[in-house]
């Protein structure tokens, strides 16, 4: 009896659905209003049966559900990849935030998207720091609201409604703000920006000192793609 290797054919059977599957979850991931049967069809350039049956499996897999508008969003199957995802998002950007926070000799942290909230995801604190802006990992705020929300709202595709500090983020590729999160306290975000992942994030950094917001700007925005870079 002999082994014959596998044929280009069989190695590859399959792979155009899958594809279209992470196509699809990835567009709707990524839709803040939901998605039709029909848009997600247009998106991945076939019927509406093949759309159809794709959107069956994913929702068989707990990764999206439809909602009573008949449109498609994502479901709690999907906390389990990004837990994945955070721990290797964490693991990339806590040098580069040590680094950061050293450099500034201010508290530094990497912001994530979880559904309206912008929550902090790591915290990192310069040593020898002489006033200190803590709070904790896991703290969270609205995305409405802060240099971070911004900034997360502006890796999102363009809309119309669009708020105008979200436009500003997206144009400049940082955000800036005094007193919308805390009295008195100016924020600097600069969104961490990638097409390998699909996971709004920023880096953040909050102070009292106004000098610190313009000088930081390349530092933080250099930051940002540092991490992007190291998880394409």
């Amino acid at each position: 009896m002999t082994i014959e290797s596998a044929s280009p054919s069989s190695r590859t059977a399959g792979s155009q659905t899958l594809a279209r599957g992470i196509l699809a979850l990835k567009t709707i991931a990524s839709s803040r209003e939901g998605l039709a049967i029909q848009e997600v069809a247009d998106q991945l350039g076939v019927h509406r049966t093949i759309a159809y049956r794709i959107l069956n499996t994913l929702s068989d897999a707990e990764l999206i559900r439809r909602g009573s508008d008949n449109k498609y969003r994502g479901s709690s199957g999907l906390l389990l990849l990004a837990n994945s995802a955070h721990s290797a998002l964490r693991a990339a950007a806590m040098p580069i935030l040590t680094k950061l926070a050293s450099e500034l000799q201010q508290t530094v942290s990497l912001i994530v998207q979880e559904g309206t909230d912008a929550v902090a995801l790591a915290v990192v604190e310069a040593q020898n720091q002489h006033y200190r802006i803590s709070f904790t990992e896991g703290s969270r705020q609205s995305l409405n609201l802060g240099a971070a929300g911004h900034a997360i709202s502006s890796c999102h595709p363009p809309l119309a409604s669009d708020p105008e500090p979200v436009k500003a983020a997206r144009a400049k590729g940082y955000s800036s703000t005094y007193g919308e999160v805390e009295p008195n306290m100016y924020g600097l975000a600069a969104p961490v920006i990638g097409d390998s992942w699909n996971m709004p994030a920023c880096i953040n950094v909050i102070t009292n000192r106004p000098e610190l917001i313009e000088s930081a700007i390349p530092a933080v925005v250099a930051a940002a793609a540092l991490i992007a870079a190291q998880l394409a």
